[in-house]
C-alpha cells in the first residue's frame, strides 16, 4: 500500500475561532454551503449527497480535537470519494490567529492507497485543488453569515 501526502496553508480574513467551529461543526453549516450538492447530512459520521454528483457518501472519523489549540483531525474511512484507489484519507487541521488579523488553515492531507495501486502527483494535486476550492466557499459562506 502506498502513501501519500500534501499540505496547503490557507490565508483567511476569517477569525481562527470561527474558522475551527466551521470545522468541527461542519454538519451545521455544510447543509448551507453546498445545498446543491447534498442530498442530507447526519451529525454521526455520515453524508449523503444528491444526484448529479459523483461522490454519494462520506464516512468519517474524528481522531483528535482540540478546541484551544483549533486542532481538527479526522479520516475518511468509507464512501465514493475513495474510489477503487484509496483505503483512508486523513486529514489534520490546525488553524492559528495570523499577525495582520483573520487565521491561518494549515491542511495536510494523507491518502493510503490500495494494495498495487499508485496515485500519480497529478490525482494528489487535483484533490488539493478540490479541497483549497472547497475551503473558500465555506470562508466565503462564513463572512456572508457571521455567527455572534
Amino acid at each position: 500500500m502506498g502513501k501519500y501526502s500534501c499540505s496547503a496553508a490557507i490565508n483567511s480574513s476569517t477569525p481562527a475561532g470561527m474558522l475551527f467551529d466551521a470545522f468541527v461543526s461542519a454538519s451545521g453549516i455544510i447543509s448551507g454551503v453546498f445545498p446543491p450538492v447534498l442530498k442530507s447530512t447526519e451529525v454521526v459520521e455520515h453524508f449523503t449527497c444528491g444526484e448529479g454528483n459523483r461522490d454519494k457518501t462520506v464516512k468519517q472519523k474524528v481522531e483528535a480535537r482540540d478546541n484551544k489549540k483549533f486542532i481538527y483531525c479526522y479520516s475518511i474511512m468509507e464512501g465514493d470519494a475513495l474510489g477503487t484507489i484509496l483505503e483512508e484519507i486523513s486529514l489534520d487541521v490546525k488553524i492559528t490567529a495570523s499577525p495582520k488579523g483573520g487565521s491561518v488553515c494549515k491542511i495536510t492531507s494523507k491518502h493510503s492507497a490500495n494494495n498495487g495501486v499508485a496515485i500519480t502527483e497529478e490525482k494528489i494535486l487535483a484533490v488539493k485543488e478540490k479541497a483549497i476550492a472547497a475551503f473558500q466557499v465555506i470562508e466565503d459562506y462564513l463572512v456572508a453569515n457571521p455567527r455572534g
